[in-house]
């Protein structure tokens, strides 16, 4: 996760201090000294909508074997004890598990951060003021284009709307709310008018993610944007992001799951000459360290199976049922591809390999490499720098 506006302006955000510490870029098994990683739990499968690139591979049915209340209070006692400091709860649709604000609750009461993924479709007054009380700490909201865009690439005429309506549910209530935009060949070409929708609605944050190919978003690889789009996606975030600032709008905006935007963001300040802000942002960039799943961050799937993050789901390390969280992510005697991922510098093969900028990009996406070539550590296939770039 690049936090543009910290990078631009080293703006202080929620969250900031799970990514940008000192000793960050060095941990093996969290985000900082005496602390666990960020834990996504995927509490279920079930959803109300199909989207087209959804990494579960949701869907409206019932699914057996999802974890227990009883057994997902244990694994929360885990996370409070490991000292995890965010807890975000997506699915599937999380809000579809009758236990959801319980959890929630109980997450809140044990320290662990609260945070909420969400298509948003289900987010109504009462809803938005539970997840407020509850003291969640973020709701971000999938929307991926405005109307019919939003609509196709979800599976589900109205979900637009719905999404819409729940968002303004959590501003009337001061809850914190952003967006969560899958950026593809589809909808790219609508960043403007996202950026014109954020400032309208009175959106806090938003994270503009990069297309990872998991799931159904393996069908997805030719519908990816090009090198060339892609780097003017990221100009154009860039470009809105400065003209927010400028008019007085504080708006947390960040890009997920391409770490060589942050690369990018630091070549641009080097070509305009502008000293200050190339230190500053490689000074950040230094801090975070690159992509850290299997390090500072993990996924827990809703039968308690535990892997590197929510789109590397076909490589597991041990289950939650059997086994302790913090005691699974520690331990990498058995598990030779978690021991890469805490130490995968000098297993990356191709252009990560060879690369300047490894040091603050650590790879990139994995399973993007694996889905394109079948190589879990060749090189991200998303990667848009050019080799004379990278230093090739």
């Amino acid at each position: 996760m690049i936090s543009v506006t910290k990078l631009l302006f080293g703006s202080e955000y929620d969250g900031d201090e799970l990514r940008y510490q000192p000793e960050s870029a060095r941990m093996k098994h969290g985000t900082s000294a005496g602390r666990g990683p960020v834990v996504v739990w995927n509490m279920t499968r079930t959803c109300n909508l199909k989207c087209r690139h959804c990494y579960m591979d949701a869907d409206a049915t019932h699914h057996r074997g999802e974890l227990t209340t009883e057994e997902a209070r244990a694994f929360i006692d885990d996370l409070a004890e490991m000292r995890t400091p965010a807890l975000l709860f997506s699915g599937g649709e999380p809000l579809i598990r009758p236990d959801f604000y319980e959890l929630a609750a109980y997450a809140k009461e044990r320290g662990v951060r609260p945070t909420l993924s969400t298509n948003g479709t289900l987010i109504t007054k009462e809803a938005a003021q539970r997840i407020k009380k509850i003291g969640i700490a973020y709701v971000g909201v999938s929307l991926d284009g405005l109307a019919d865009v939003n609509d196709t690439f979800r599976g589900k005429p109205g979900a637009y709307e719905a999404a819409m309506r729940g968002i303004e549910n959590c501003v009337a209530v001061g809850q914190r709310v952003g967006l969560r935009f899958t950026i593809n060949a589809h909808n790219v070409q609508e960043l403007d008018a996202i950026f014109d929708f954020i400032e309208e609605k009175s959106i806090d944050r938003a994270c503009f993610y990069h297309l990872v190919y998991s799931g159904r978003g393996q069908a997805m690889t030719e519908e990816d944007v090009t090198p060339a789009e892609a780097r003017r996606a990221v100009d154009t975030i860039v470009r809105r992001t400065r003209d927010f600032e400028a008019r007085g709008l504080k708006k947390e905006i960040l890009t997920v799951d391409n770490h060589c935007d942050g690369v990018y963001l630091y070549l641009k300040a080097k070509a305009e000459k502008n000293d200050s802000l190339a230190r500053q942002v490689w000074h950040f960039l230094s801090m975070n360290g690159g992509n850290r799943s299997g390090i500072a961050f993990g996924e827990v799937d809703p039968e308690g199976n535990v892997h590197p993050d929510q789109f590397t789901q076909h490589h597991t390390f041990g289950n939650v049922r059997e086994r302790k969280f913090s005691e699974i992510w520690k331990d990498t005697s058995n598990q030779p591809l978690l021991a890469g991922l805490k130490e995968r510098q000098s297993l990356l093969k191709g252009r990560c390999a060879r690369c300047r900028f490894l040091a603050v990009c650590n790879g990139n996406f994995r399973t993007r490499a694996e889905a394109k070539t079948g190589d879990f550590w060749a090189s991200d296939p998303a990667c848009y720098l050019t080799d004379e770039e990278i230093g090739l």
